[in-house]
């Protein structure tokens, strides 16, 4: 089945009627000291085909879309946008909006942006995230969701982010809080889609350190453009760490696509990712 702004209409009664917010650090979010920001805002839209950014990300917060019919498996969704703004539709709600329509409980994370630490961009967002898997675990049954058919989807720096919480989730820099927190928060799956920041771009035959795969690596799917300027190698080199390994994985590379394609629609055949990933989904037995 092809995957067209229509199904939104055809298949509207599959989505939930009104998303639930839930923010991730009731207390407020563990910033550095004396760290301030100016309040959160979108960024001015330049013009009509413009994609919607938020930036100055200080609460961060899940939004759970929860189709009518769920099949118990939930995908935390990480928009993407460099760590300094959240590219917040075509890579978040719209996401969301299309698992819906595949019984898939989509949870869309606004994580803290922009950067805190140029030289340590996803601390705080990978905090946001292990704190986000916690919240999904611990409201599992109330969301009709399976607690071990949680995975995680991420575009960009928002792919980046999704590989750094399959592979770092239990590294916490913040004090646990066993009513927020679970104690493994490792996704059951993983899809990184077009991420960036695994390799540098002059150097772009092999990884970059921090992203060494260990036998409890969750299942992954990559999705990538060969003529993405973030090289679609550090997709491949990633793949060839869960090959060496024997972990389940999957790697599309598409001829073109270029980066930031989310869900928006240009008639190629990379528009298709979505139903590819599914397919992976169910193949996987994350699906019933």
């Amino acid at each position: 089945m092809k995957f067209t702004p229509a199904l939104f209409i055809a298949y509207g009664s599959l989505l939930a009627a009104e998303p639930l917010q839930m923010k991730l650090w009731p207390q407020g979010a563990p910033e550095r000291p004396g760290f301030q920001m100016e309040a959160e805002k979108e960024v001015p839209k330049k013009n009509a085909k413009d994609v919607l950014r938020l930036t100055n990300v200080t609460e961060p917060m899940i939004t759970v879309f929860q189709p009518e019919k769920p099949n118990g498996a939930a995908v935390l969704v990480c928009p993407g946008g460099g760590y300094g703004i959240l590219a917040y539709e075509h890579e978040g709600s719209q996401v969301c909006e299309f698992l819906n329509l595949h019984g898939i409980t989509g949870i869309l994370l606004k994580y803290r942006v922009p950067k805190r630490d140029p030289n340590d961009p996803s601390r705080e967002p990978l905090q946001d995230a292990q704190r986000a898997m916690g919240l999904i675990r611990h409201h599992a049954a109330e969301w009709s969701i399976k607690p071990d058919r949680v995975g995680i989807l991420g575009f960009s720096a928002g792919g980046h982010l999704t590989v750094m919480t399959a592979l770092h989730a239990n590294e916490r820099t913040y004090s646990i809080d066993p009513k927020l927190d679970v104690e493994d928060a490792t996704p059951n799956f993983a899809i990184p889609v077009y991420p960036a920041y695994l390799v540098s771009k002059d150097q772009s035959t092999r990884l970059l350190p921090g992203f060494e795969v260990s036998a409890k690596a969750p299942p992954m799917c990559l999705v990538h453009a060969q003529d993405d300027p973030w090289p679609a190698s550090g997709s491949a080199l990633l793949y060839l760490e869960y090959k060496k390994k024997n972990l389940p994985a999957e790697l599309h590379i598409y001829a073109k696509g270029g980066h930031g394609f989310g869900m928006k629609k240009n008639g190629q055949p990379i528009n298709e990712w979505p139903l590819r990933v599914v397919e992976w989904m169910k193949s996987m037995g994350y699906l019933d």
